[in-house]
């Protein structure tokens, strides 16, 4: 028992980078379709309604199974149920790699949605095994790694897919994803369970949570359209109340809920997964916004690059977000979660409404995105760390996964609040958003993110909240 609670030093150590290297492979595996969308349209004859649909089906199965994930990983054990999730995600990847048509591909996409849930699994398994100090800058890498091997996929996708085929860009980092699955195993202690299975597991619960993520997703995703399809956004609106007021109900009166609301009312949990919702719109508008620009016309007001010129550009933004996973864990440690967010917020916030002021020059996008990519990093990772660190270890999977929802929640809205701001400044008859248009939603983002450090200086400086 004593070896299994504290592995030596060494073990511990190795085993942490062998889940940094699963997250590498599982960051690139879930960005290969962004960068290769057009080519996968073209490619299985695709309309831009389906494309759209293969875009987020990924997001919306990670939204799914995150809580899942890390509800079973404080139940069963971080390990087993890792393991087990990233079988399926191999699986998704083969089918992915396969998929002669749509359909397959979309099923492939589906399972390799689980791997969103890797990451509280991975903050269960660094908490066991690691003293509090060094578990929040472990906490700090991984979600480093999976944003390195995110900008890893995003950078090789288009090249394998085009010299090779567009198997290969799903078949390789599914390899790499069952190689360092097979490393975790081997590497990685066991670690105990810490919920008896006496209540059983709550179905119900379970169902109802799954009906509000999914029916939500898809009311995110059809909002920019909703004028032309009011009774279908209504009904989905109406649809989104009823499962969460039966969600609610439910996880109420459930003797072992699958998440259970009075720690969702804790000031550490909540105040956690505001900030992150908030920095996360801020960081997706600007995503969707800087991309935007860099396409537009150079006979107009931007700089009429190409797919790849705009890939270099966004380069250094990737870089930055990578870096700012260990930073934050190291910045955890030593100032404290509080003052890492309050540090990324301003940082985001004076970034964004520079871009609103001065966005002339192909270098002040390049920064501007760089510094917002930097501060995202070290917010999320902050507000993983903070809520890790704020809950029983018995809780930790079901905590961090809260916050990692609203991640996903937070870049959906902001993408769409995007789009919805350039469809609207864009002149009748013109293919081409009014500059104002690209101004106000720098200025939007700003705002909302400087009035999130409310929020942040009411956190407390130590971790129990």
């Amino acid at each position: 028992m004593t070896t299994t609670l504290a592995p030596p030093v060494r073990s511990g150590k190795a085993a942490v980078w062998a889940l940094g290297l699963l997250a590498v492979s599982t960051g690139a595996l879930e960005s290969v379709v962004a960068p290769t969308l057009p080519l996968l349209q073209r490619e299985l004859d695709m309309s831009r309604a389906e494309g759209g649909l293969l875009s987020i089906v990924l997001a919306i199965t990670g939204a799914l199974i995150t809580p899942v994930a890390g509800k079973f990983g404080d139940r069963y054990g971080g390990k087993r149920v890792m393991i087990r999730l990233m079988a399926v995600v191999s699986a998704g990847g083969l089918v992915s790699a396969l998929a002669p048509n749509l359909p397959v591909l979309l099923l492939g996409q589906v399972l390799q949605g689980a791997m969103v849930g890797a990451l509280p699994l991975s903050f269960i398994l660094v908490r066991e095994h690691l003293p509090e100090g060094d578990s929040k800058v472990a906490i700090g890498v991984v979600s480093g790694l999976f944003v390195g091997g995110g900008m890893a996929g995003m950078l090789s996708a288009g090249p394998v897919a085009e010299q090779l085929s567009r198997h290969w860009m799903f078949a390789l980092p599914t390899i790499a994803v069952i190689g360092s699955t097979l490393l975790v195993n081997r590497l990685m202690p066991h670690d105990t369970p810490r919920r008896s299975d006496d209540a059983g597991v709550d179905w119900p619960g379970l169902g109802l949570l799954s009906g509000t993520l999914v029916t939500l997703m898809l009311v995110l995703a059809l909002a920019p359209d909703a004028g032309s399809q009011p009774l279908a956004f209504g009904a989905l609106i109406v649809l989104l109340a009823a499962f969460v007021t039966g969600w609610t109900a439910v996880e109420r009166r459930a003797a072992s809920p699958m998440i259970d609301l009075r720690m969702l009312a804790r000031p550490a949990i909540w105040k956690s997964c505001v900030l992150t919702f908030v920095i996360c719109l801020g960081t997706s508008m600007a995503v969707y916004l800087v991309p935007q620009l860099f396409d537009v016309p150079a006979h107009e007001y931007g700089f009429g690059a190409s797919a790849t010129e705009i890939g270099f550009y966004l380069l250094p933004g990737t870089v930055a977000a990578s870096l700012a996973g260990p930073i934050s864990g190291i910045g955890a440690r030593r100032f404290g979660s509080r003052a890492v967010a309050i540090a990324g917020i301003s940082i985001m916030a004076a970034a964004l409404i520079a871009l609103a002021a001065v966005h002339t020059e192909v270098w002040h996008l390049v920064i501007g995105k760089m510094m917002i990519a930097l501060a995202n990093g070290l917010c999320v990772t902050a507000m993983v760390t903070r809520t890790a660190t704020s809950v029983d270890q018995s809780d930790t999977g079901i905590a961090t996964s809260l916050v990692l929802v609203t991640r996903v929640l937070g870049m959906a809205v902001g993408s769409q609040v995007g789009a919805a701001l350039l469809a609207a400044g864009t002149p009748s008859g013109s293919d081409v958003p009014a500059e104002s248009a690209f101004v106000t939603g720098f200025v939007i983002a700003g705002v909302v993110t400087a009035l999130s450090l409310l929020v942040a200086r009411t956190m407390s400086k130590g971790v129990k909240e």
